[in-house]
């Protein structure tokens, strides 16, 4: 699933970077005065949160800054995609579920490669914010951090937009479907 590697090359550096400033150039959710090159400089000590951006890049999240904390200069970048992403669709929820799957197991659970991509899921308000932002999910459905109390009677929840508003559902923790994927946030 996601290629285990140390560090990311320079190339992929820069093609990193070159990315996420263009999609911070056409689409600024902070409205901040804060520069790209401070965003760059921050970015260039932080090698194991690029790795993740980088797979969060790649599996198709188009990941861009959500969020920015001036007190604690801490930035917030999330999945983007308008729909979930692409390459973390056809999931279940965790490797519990995926482990009682007897039949038609997918390839994958969302829990698991979020680590493996070294983010997390979004819980139901990180969701709720990314909503106030953009419409997202309008043909697709993601996965979200779901409360011990639910996933311990075999539940999970997932989020998605429909008729102007954002709705939270339960399934299964083992069900999967074609359209449910997952979003990642990561804190630098």
């Amino acid at each position: 699933m996601i290629e285990k590697k140390k560090k990311l090359t320079s190339q992929e550096f820069d093609s990193l970077i070159e990315k996420l400033k263009n999609r911070f150039d056409k689409i600024n959710y902070i409205q901040s005065k804060v520069s790209w090159q401070t965003i760059e400089t921050i970015l260039s000590k932080q090698d194991k949160k690029c790795r993740a951006l980088f797979q969060m890049e790649k599996t198709g999240g188009e990941p861009n800054l959500i969020k920015m904390n001036n007190e604690t200069n801490q930035y917030t970048f999330c999945d983007c995609s308008q729909e979930s992403p692409l390459a973390r669709r056809s999931c279940c929820y965790d490797q519990e579920a995926l482990d009682k799957r007897k039949n038609n197991k997918p390839l994958f659970n969302a829990i698991e490669f979020a680590k493996e991509i070294g983010a997390q899921l979004l819980d139901e308000s990180q969701y709720r914010f990314l909503q106030t932002l953009a419409p997202f999910d309008l043909k697709t459905s993601s996965w979200i951090l779901t409360p011990d109390d639910i996933r311990k009677l075999g539940g999970a929840l997932f989020c998605e937009r429909r008729y102007q508003h954002v709705f939270t559902f339960h399934n299964g923790a083992e069900s999967y479907y074609s359209s449910r994927g997952f979003r990642c946030i990561i804190e630098i």
